[in-house]
């Protein structure tokens, strides 16, 4: 595959001239579209906007709202003007976003009003009280240094906050020259998103993630799924992650397609937007593609515009990926990788049968160098046999933001990035997952770091020790269980523990199931041994009648 040398804004602005006219965005929901011209003007106008007050290069803007329209806009007006667009999960709580906050140096944040219970307008006036005193373009936070300025996401007004409306408004008047000349300083190689995922230690760490690794990784995916200017990509997955910020707008812009998005899944809105667009490509966990299919008003829609599409997060049953190709006309495939890997590493193909696409994470990405190596010698390891999955390529990252150390303990001397993930190759050459060296929780798609939990956990008084592991869920893949051994003396009941978490950490990091033990199983050296645990926790709950689901 030759590789693309270009940045963000120079593609859009390639198709702007080159298609103008041509749908770059559309919300069928609210009959809102953007052509690529229209988007481009958009994106330049809160550039300007943004520049005029204080972002610059190399700031930290963090984006902290649902797929709404102007999420786009802040991606390609940062990547312009060379600042950094840190994603933040819309799951996150005050403890999360005060800690991605101070780790990220957040310069500037940029929020809605707020995702089904939280309320992120109290959320920043509880963490950045300064907001409500400090005039706009003077404020200066004790807790968070590096912050200059929140901006809302719409056109309500908040004191202490800017707007969209207002920044694209001013962004219009203002001399284009400093935009310009921003313009004329980007390269390919410099960071332009910042993404936190759970290492294998500790806090989360940010990703940090070049014009080169995304934007090639989004042509090699457009291109092995024959993606063209006619597709319409319908987005619910969200673009905070990966998912949408890399496999579906990445493949978009390198090829002039459009985006179809939907502001947060909801599968009703999914199969009416695929029947009103006429969309072609259709992106989502294997929960999603289960709730459309079983719709009660699933027969109403017609989807038969629909040709392939990707199911990524966790293996598919295959008994769901048939229902998919023959009810919603779609031949999906898989991807398979993690943030550091921008995130393709492997991805079944559309000639693909539906067992290898069921089954396996299929071959590498086009460019890019796969290798199962045994941890302990660090050799490759023959066809069949169980390894650590490494690669090198285009698509590794630029590193850990502030953390040198935690990144050469992933990218080893030869430039290959070691996933923490165990498979095996087939003689065909197709991957499988096998399990995991490092022990995160990946509950539908997201992943989940137990000693994050954990250290939460521990704030409460009662708790002597707490180990977190993943329990097998079918839906969900896994299921976050925490086994807590209480002090002495001390009382503790489930529903306490999970009404101290509500509101504190993301919803799908509270644990489901709690189980209050005497202690840990043990090796002889006195180190915990997690992996029982999981089966302890799946004994208990069959003795309690609980059925697993």
């Amino acid at each position: 595959m030759e590789l693309i040398n270009d940045t963000l804004g120079g593609l859009l602005e390639k198709w702007a001239a080159g298609q103008p006219d041509h749908d770059f965005m559309v919300y069928p929901d609210r009959d809102l579209r953007f052509t690529y011209a229209q988007f481009d003007r958009r994106v330049d106008n809160l550039a300007s906007g943004l520049l005029s007050i204080g972002v610059t290069e190399g700031s930290k803007v963090g984006v902290w709202a649902r797929n709404v329209p102007d999420w786009l806009t802040f991606m390609f007006a940062t990547a312009k003007i060379g600042a950094v667009l840190v994603t933040v999960n819309t799951n996150y709580q005050s403890f999360e976003l005060e800690f991605l906050m101070q780790n990220a140096d957040i310069h500037t944040l940029c929020i809605v009003n707020g995702s089904r219970d939280s309320d992120y307008v109290k959320t920043i006036y509880d963490l950045v009280p300064e907001l409500k005193t400090h005039p706009r373009g003077k404020l200066h936070s004790e807790k968070f240094p590096e912050l200059r300025n929140v901006v809302y996401i719409g056109q309500e007004k908040f004191r202490g906050l800017y707007n969209t409306a207002e920044l694209i408004t001013t962004g219009s008047h203002l001399d284009r020259t400093p935009l310009d000349e921003a313009r004329a300083r980007r390269n390919c190689h410099e960071i332009v998103n910042m993404q936190y995922t759970s290492g294998t230690t500790g806090f989360p760490k940010g990703v940090m993630l070049t014009h080169h690794n995304i934007l090639n990784c989004g042509m090699a995916t457009g291109e092995f799924m024959k993606f063209t200017p006619a597709d319409k990509l319908l987005t619910c997955v969200p673009l905070f992650h990966c998912f949408g910020c890399v496999l579906a707008l990445c493949a978009v812009i390198t090829h002039g397609s459009t985006m179809v998005m939907v502001e947060e899944f909801d599968a009703l809105k999914v199969l009416a937007s695929v029947h009103r667009e006429r969309c072609t490509i259709l992106y989502g966990v294997p929960t999603m593609f289960i709730a459309e299919l079983n719709h009660p008003m699933f027969d109403m829609f017609d989807v038969t515009s629909l040709r392939t599409g990707i199911m990524a997060g966790s293996l598919c049953p295959i008994e769901t990926m048939n229902q998919v190709m023959e009810k919603m006309h779609c031949n999906v495939i898989s991807v398979y990788g993690l943030t550091e890997t921008s995130p393709g590493m492997t991805a079944t193909r559309l000639t693909d049968s539906a067992e290898v696409r069921a089954t396996t994470v299929g071959r590498p990405y086009p460019g890019i160098e796969v290798r199962v190596i045994d941890p302990d010698t660090g050799e490759e390891c023959p066809d069949g046999v169980q390894g650590e999955m490494c690669c090198r390529g285009y698509n590794i990252m630029k590193g850990y933001y502030k953390n040198p150390e935690a990144t050469t303990a992933i990218i080893d001397n030869d430039g290959f990035l070691h996933s923490g993930d165990l498979g095996i190759k087939d003689q065909n050459g197709n991957y499988a997952i096998t399990g995991r060296i490092k022990d995160m929780i990946i509950r539908g798609g997201e992943n989940i770091y137990p000693r994050e939990v954990e250290n939460f956990l521990y704030n409460l008084s009662q708790i002597k020790d707490v180990q977190v592991v993943g329990i097998p869920s079918k839906k969900y893949g896994e299921e976050v269980g925490a086994f807590i051994v209480l002090k002495e003396g001390q009382k503790l009941t489930e529903d306490e523990v999970r009404i101290y978490c509500r509101g504190n950490i993301a919803r799908h990091k509270i644990p489901k199931y709690i189980f209050f033990v005497d202690g840990f199983p043990m090796t002889a050296s006195g180190k915990i041994q997690k992996y029982k645990l999981k089966d302890i926790g799946l004994d208990l709950l069959d003795k309690a009648g609980v059925t697993v689901i």
